[in-house]
């Protein structure tokens, strides 16, 4: 019997990492902005913004910390209100609350992605919106940003779940006026922490490079060339959000895993997720056309169970080592909207609501061999039998 290795074990960072590790320990040159050019995090920026075909990159400590400085570069005035998808981590809302805009929720449909006639109707007003490619699902980008660039409103696409992903051949972040990236260490790319954006337009990298903490002419060490950036300089705030040496020093070496893990891990989800839909317990979501996915976790939704159905389940998947969590069910879940008590205004998501308390989530990592994704897909669909099995059994 296959073992079920703990899914929520990251790779080991790569030897060359290690190497830079110790040269920068050695030197004691952690900040970005100690060299006069090309830092380790200079560098990863380069290499970062060819790597997805981007103009600019900006490299930061969190993808919440991208999302803000997203807003606050596209220059929204005070309790602008910005459209966000209520399926999302509520990082997203805190940024816009940080931003001092209003996030306005629309609803999600029950394969994760957004709700585009709940999302054209709430438009009017909306002076931004940011995507969230939740757990690495799609929406149809074709129709948002025709939507948005039709009222000339910009879009802000948080792929922190999402790097590898193409639309359409297309990398996932590159499609909205600005991208967001994660390197949090259940990311594709772990560095513990951090973030980035890109974008195409100098104004914009202009501000948020100037705002993240760019003081004084440090800009310049960007080596990124635009008369904006001393348009600029001392004429915004500076929010001190910077990545580290140390952190990019991590990162970069990973890069050339990426093709490697975003293979392995569409291999490891389509294997578990074509075993599950030969259950009718179990609905796994297909990908949309135009759409190549890049997961490193599983998400289903569950049919046909009560609530305390749900809670065997969970339980029965976890005594065969496999983590599940309901977004809807699980106390204090980050992921559902009720619990966003900080929010300015209350929005009622029945759909939503509905799609979070049966929707599940299991990480799945590139890592795991393809053995052990059959060991898990045979965890989730024995623990969906014996949680229906008196159901079952009253049935015959």
């Amino acid at each position: 019997m296959t073992r079920i290795p703990d899914m929520h074990d990251a790779e080991p960072i790569p030897e060359a990492a290690r190497a830079e590790v110790d040269r920068l320990f050695a030197t004691g040159d952690l900040f970005r902005y100690h060299a006069s050019e090309d830092s380790p995090v200079t560098l990863l920026e380069r290499e970062f913004a060819d790597m997805l075909g981007s103009r600019f990159a900006l490299a930061v400590s969190s993808c919440s910390a991208a999302i803000f400085l997203a807003l606050k570069a596209l220059g929204l005035p005070r309790d602008a209100r910005v459209m966000i998808p209520g399926f999302t981590f509520a990082a997203v809302p805190s940024a816009v609350i940080h931003a001092e805009c209003v996030p306005v929720l629309c609803e999600v449909g029950d394969d994760y992605r957004i709700d585009l006639a709940d999302l054209e109707a709430k438009l009017e007003g909306v002076s931004a919106v940011i995507i969230s490619h939740m757990r690495g699902h799609t929406s149809d980008m074709d129709a948002i940003l025709r939507l948005a660039e039709a009222r000339g409103i910009p879009v802000v696409e948080d792929a922190a779940h999402s790097l590898g992903t193409t639309w359409h051949g297309q990398n996932i972040g590159t499609l909205g006026n600005i991208g967001c990236f994660s390197f949090q260490s259940y990311k594709l790319l772990n560095a513990g922490e951090g973030g980035l954006l890109v974008t195409d337009d100098p104004e914009i990298i202009a501000r948020a490079v100037i705002m993240s903490g760019a003081y004084e002419s440090n800009w310049k060490k960007h080596g990124l060339l635009t008369d904006a950036f001393a348009r600029w300089q001392n004429k915004l705030p500076l929010y001190n959000q910077r990545l580290s040496n140390l952190s990019a020093a991590i990162i970069r070496p990973q890069l050339a895993e990426i093709p490697r893990r975003v293979a392995d891990g569409r291999r490891n989800h389509d294997l578990v997720a074509e075993r599950l839909r030969s259950s009718p317990w179990f609905h796994v979501p297909q990908k949309l056309g135009p759409e190549e996915r890049a997961p490193d976790s599983l998400q289903f939704s569950l049919r046909g169970m009560s609530d305390a159905d749900v809670t065997a389940f969970v339980a029965a998947a976890g005594e065969q080592g496999v983590k599940v969590q309901v977004f809807g069910m699980s106390e204090n879940n980050a992921r559902a909207f009720w619990n966003w008590h900080f929010l300015p205004e209350t929005f009622h998501l029945p759909q939503t609501r509905a799609m979070l308390r049966r929707a599940c989530d299991t990480r799945l990592p590139a890592r795991l061999t393809v053995e052990e994704c059959g060991a898990v897909a045979d965890a989730l669909l024995a623990a969906a039998e014996t949680a229906m099995a008196p159901a079952c059994a009253y049935g015959t």
